[in-house]
């Protein structure tokens, strides 16, 4: 027996809970897992520590435990005791014990309800649906406390006025450097103060008040000793200078005091009158010193004003003690005598325990327990067989001493205010009652300090009444259910656990970060866009060196504040906001890469870009042609078969064969990235940016549902250049050759209009003509986009945009990149454009696209920088060409005096919604196969040695072209194309072209537009501005 009794002891003591993986950190009970309980407000991190430390302990200890309780019922049979519940219930020599201590616990229990219900609220407000369900049990390890016996630990989330000062004053004792020893000088002052005895000095040279650091194993469990030599008494307690510390060094030598007291007394009557006398004397000093008045002449509260609000804040901070713990204190003795008395068999021990902690405390396991659990024992009193039902009896009891204790005292004005501090009366009440130890009935003890013989709740429910008023009032206001009518429900398990059980939840800390992260943000990406600018304007070595310097200052900027934010757990933030930003920050694209492949990666990026934007192509007798204007031009207006095939051809030899040896790299690097921020492969991490589990089937019905429109337009096109080039160069039922549509990609027609009109008679639609007439320039075509946005009451752009943008090429024989650009410098007042502008139509609706994204720019500036980007990349593209459907109507080019009047005859309405065809329909297929190519390299089904051909199989199945010579694997036409080299994704102009006619339709509703789509122009209307 007394074998079992050391090791159940020394499993409970020593019992450490290891974290995850890593054996080096191990925490024991006191105080890291106390300190962790109490702290954390991390989900997973609580559960840890609570399932850790009940498995450390409780497993181990279930077979010593039921050959305990063997021994122990055969010990006390042979003392005439049924079992050993019933012998320790006869301490209280009452036949009616049991059923006084149920009258009592249904007296209090109204009051533990609504406690419950309005801490299940503010749990709910801070861990969410998921893990609080507002009818059920409350998950056992949020309540600040190992075993949920006392909450005060989660006071902070649950202060009803948290304007008002705190009335927790742990860190002004840890300002003011209160140590161990201190605390027990205070506490000792306080019973000298009611002229009772000092502690005799065996107890300071004896007791151990601190943990030890010798590296000893210790029983931390606060206790208090009596070693019946009448003169030496001690407490052992690994003190910590904590608030609620205060009042268990004030409970222990209260034990003390009753000690001393009685000292005098038979040996076998130096006791408490009963046990719960014992543990309430030291209690009952400590609802004084708790007090804001008490804490006030102490030091430790600045000033004492008493108000309604301050008071409610006091007396939840005592419920959370007082009251959370009476359903507790009353159930793990009815536990207990139901394991003596076998009415709970070994099988049912953690079955019956968690049936009764539901029952009485409306509480739940947050993770799966069964039979090999043994729960209960991982509560001290358990293994070192200390009956519990004491301290039940003794925080019903402290209430009614203090209620006479004050009385004693004189205090008038509510029990809660009452401070007992220096009276001697009060004192002289108390001593009495000590000094008897259990040399009389309890009963008649009892009687001599309050009046009556019996426990008694109703000092209790007076302390407590102005809270009680107030939870009732608050539960009413917010419906609360009072109970836990749904007792089945279980929480589900949070993810990535324990993986993630050392990340931060807190949002406050979360809120400092992101307010860090945004500040620095604007500084970094400012500078990088500048060198990025700079580069792009004038391609030079110095400037490509700037620029992979910035390159590399912003992926360690990435790599920071990526790494902090993945340190948090967003799972259970109730502020949306802040969790989509975190989540955001938290992917460190190409910057997860380690710096030597992302130094690499940079370059890569940096050559294949230049090879794209320095690129010509030479005539035999030295001529050499550009892509813009040159290339672009020729393939626009040539109608020579041979002449357009050079062009083609030499563009590709020249830029595409020349990416090729890089790109292979890229794939691999761009695939390491993504998978180091969690992706399958680089187009998994592109195509999350639009957050459709979906995306790619839900694109590939767009896609069918337009495809017939686009055949329609297919097979009328081939036929007009079956016209025009003859049967041995279009084959009326085979593919298109690719370098006859007016574009060097095949990617828009409009610039064969001539060959395809519909109806050559009726007037003319193209405004080239007239913009060159009239002397038009680039500055003045940007002019007229930005007086499209204010007509609507949008915003004109800034000085800066005019003095910094560049809107055409140079002619000061700088290399640029030409491709059209818009630029957001971060700053909130510097946007630009850079564009090669020729005056043409077709640039006049790229003149509108590009002010599209500065007006997007201008109008989200005051966001946080992670969120200043288009709801998702498509909607960047769409909004400057939702205004040049405007735009492009006959009636707005007649309004800005660049078609004379049409006749509005079916003839122009066909002509002109041709040419939007040739431009919106024909790049339909086009926008969807460039990424569909791109996923299948980044996910291995398309392989290096496949590229080309695999690119001119998707350019046959969705676009109907083939290429007009035939092309090897040494050839890579995809890198002809801006966006491949530049690594820029391309499904969001696929997703452009369907939203900007959704957002084109939305706006002419709201402009009050009647009549056919196509006919619509928003201009002027300020309704369809504010709805933008």
């Amino acid at each position: 027996y007394n074998s079992l009794l050391s090791n159940m002891s020394r499993i409970y003591s020593t019992a450490k809970v290891c974290f995850p993986n890593k054996t080096a950190t191990c925490w024991s009970l006191d105080p890291e897992l106390t300190n962790i309980l109490a702290a954390s407000r991390s989900y997973a991190l609580l559960l840890y520590a609570w399932e850790g430390w009940h498995n450390a302990v409780g497993i181990p200890l279930k077979p010593l435990y039921q050959k305990f309780t063997a021994l122990s019922n055969a010990a006390y049979k042979q003392d005439g005791f049924s079992d050993t519940g019933a012998y320790w219930r006869s301490w209280y020599d009452s036949p009616t014990f049991t059923e006084d201590l149920e009258h009592l616990y249904h007296q209090l229990e109204p009051l533990y309800l609504n406690l419950h219900a309005y801490v299940r609220r503010a749990l709910h407000r801070r861990y969410g649906d998921r893990f609080i369900n507002l009818r059920g049990p409350i998950p056992a390890h949020l309540l600040g406390d190992m075993w949920a016996q006392s909450w005060d630990k989660i006071y902070d989330m649950v202060v009803p006025f948290s304007d008002k000062p705190n009335l927790d004053v742990t860190s002004t004792m840890v300002q003011k450097g209160w140590n161990a020893t201190h605390m027990f000088r205070v506490a000792e002052e306080f019973f000298t103060s009611l002229g009772l005895l000092p502690m005799p000095p065996e107890f300071w040279a004896e007791s151990m008040l601190e943990k030890p650091s010798d590296g000893r194993e210790v029983v931390c469990h606060a206790s208090a000793w009596d070693f019946y030599n009448r003169k030496d008494f001690r407490i052992k307690q690994c003190t910590q200078d904590t608030m609620d510390q205060l009042s268990t060094v004030h409970h222990e030598m209260g034990h003390v005091q009753y000690y001393l007291q009685y000292k005098d007394q038979h040996v076998s009557l130096r006791q408490g009158a009963n046990p719960g006398f014992h543990e309430a004397i030291g209690d009952v000093l400590a609802l004084s010193v708790s007090t804001p008045a008490h804490l006030h002449k102490i030091g430790l509260l600045d000033h004492v004003t008493n108000d309604k609000e301050k008071d409610i804040n006091y007396l939840l901070k005592m419920a959370l003690e007082k009251i959370a713990f009476l359903p507790f204190g009353y159930l793990v003795d009815q536990w207990r005598w139901g394991v003596f008395s076998g009415r709970t068999p070994p099988s049912l021990y953690n079955y019956d325990w968690w049936y009764l902690r539901t029952k009485y405390q409306g509480i739940c396991p947050p993770v799966v327990r069964n039979e090999t659990h043994f729960d209960a024992g991982a509560k001290f009193h358990v293994p070192n067989v200390t009956p519990y039902i004491r301290y039940f009896v003794s925080f019903v009891l402290q209430f009614q001493f203090h209620q006479a204790l004050c009385k004693e005292a004189g205090h008038q004005g509510p029990l809660h205010q009452c401070d007992v501090y220096q009276s001697t009366q009060a004192g002289a009440k108390l001593r009495a009652l000590l000094q008897a130890g259990s040399s009389r009935p309890w009963q008649e003890v009892l009687k001599d300090m309050v009046g009556s013989d019996s426990l008694d709740a109703q000092p209790l429910l007076n302390y407590f009444q102005p809270v009680t008023q107030w939870l009732q009032e608050q539960n009413q206001q917010n419906r609360e259910v009072l109970g836990w009518p749904e007792y089945q429900w279980r929480p589900p398990m949070p993810d990535n656990y324990p993986e993630g059980i050392d990340l931060v939840s807190d949002e406050a800390e979360a809120s400092r970060f992101v307010e860090e992260y945004d500040r620095r943000s604007r500084v970094v990406w400012n500078e990088y866009a500048e060198a990025s600018w700079d580069y792009n304007t004038n391609i030079t070595k110095e400037g490509s060196k700037i620029l992979l310097e910035k390159n590399v200052q912003m992926a360690n900027h990435t790599v920071k504040y990526g790494t902090w934010a993945r340190k948090f757990d967003v799972t259970n933030f109730q502020n949306a906001t802040m969790k989509r930003m975190i989540k955001k920050i938290q992917d460190l694209e190409r910057a997860a890469l380690p710096v030597r492949e992302l130094e690499q990666y940079n370059q890569i990026l940096l050559d294949m870009e230049t090879t794209y934007s320095v690129a010509s192509v030479c005539h035999s007798n030295g001529t050499c042609l550009q892509l813009e204007p040159d290339l672009t031009n020729l393939m626009a207006t040539s109608r020579n078969y041979e002449e357009l095939l050079w062009a083609w051809k030499g563009w590709r030899d020249k830029v595409g064969r020349s990416i090729l040896p890089y790109f292979p790299q890229y794939v691999e690097l761009s695939n390491k990235a993504a998978r180091l921020n969690g992706y399958e492969d680089g187009g998994d991490s592109w195509r999350s940016m639009y957050e459709m589990p979906f995306l790619e089937y839900e694109l590939e019905q767009l896609f069918q549902e337009l495809q017939p429109l686009y055949l329609n337009l297919h097979a009328y096109v081939r036929r007009a250049l079956y016209r025009f080039y003859g049967s041995e160069l279009i084959n009326l039922e085979g593919p298109i050759p690719a370098h006859l549509l007016g574009n060097m990609w095949a990617q828009s027609w409009s610039n064969i209009y001539d060959l395809v009109v519909p109806f050559p008679s009726a007037p003319r639609m193209d405004a080239t003509e007239a913009m060159i007439k009239q002397g038009w320039t680039p500055q003045r075509m940007f002019k007229e986009a930005d007086n499209f946005f204010t007509s609507l009451g949008l915003l004109p752009v800034p000085p800066e945009f005019w003095n910094k943008s560049m809107l055409e090429k140079p002619t000061d024989g700088r290399e640029v990149v030409c491709h059209a650009s818009a630029w957001d410098f971060f700053n909130g007042k510097d946007s630009r454009i850079k564009q090669c502008t020729t005056v043409n139509m077709e640039d006049l609706v790229v003149a509108h696209h590009e002010m599209g994204h500065i007006q997007y720019f201008m109008q989200y500036k005051d966001l946080p920088v992670t969120f200043r980007e288009g709801a998702n990349p498509g909607f960047h593209e769409a909004i400057g060409d939702v205004l040049a459907l405007s735009v492009s109507t006959p009636k707005h080019l007649h309004k800005i005096n660049l078609l004379s009047s049409g006749d509005g005859s079916y003839e122009e309405d066909i002509n002109f919604l041709m040419k939007m065809a040739l431009d919106k329909i024909a790049f339909v297929p086009f926008s969807y196969l460039v990424d569909q190519w791109r996923w299948r390299v980044f996910d291995g089904s398309i392989t290096k040695e496949n590229y080309n051909q695999e690119w001119w199989s998707l350019r046959l199945k969705y676009q109907g072209l083939c290429p007009p010579v035939a092309r090897s694997q040494g050839d890579f036409d995809p890198g002809a194309k801006f966006h491949i080299p530049s690594s820029v994704p391309y499904i969001r102009y696929f997703v452009s072209f369907v939203i900007q006619f959704q957002f084109h339709e939305a706006l002419c509703q709201a402009a009050g537009h009647k009549g056919p789509l196509h006919e619509c122009d928003i201009y002027q209307s300020q309704e369809a501005g504010r709805r933008l």
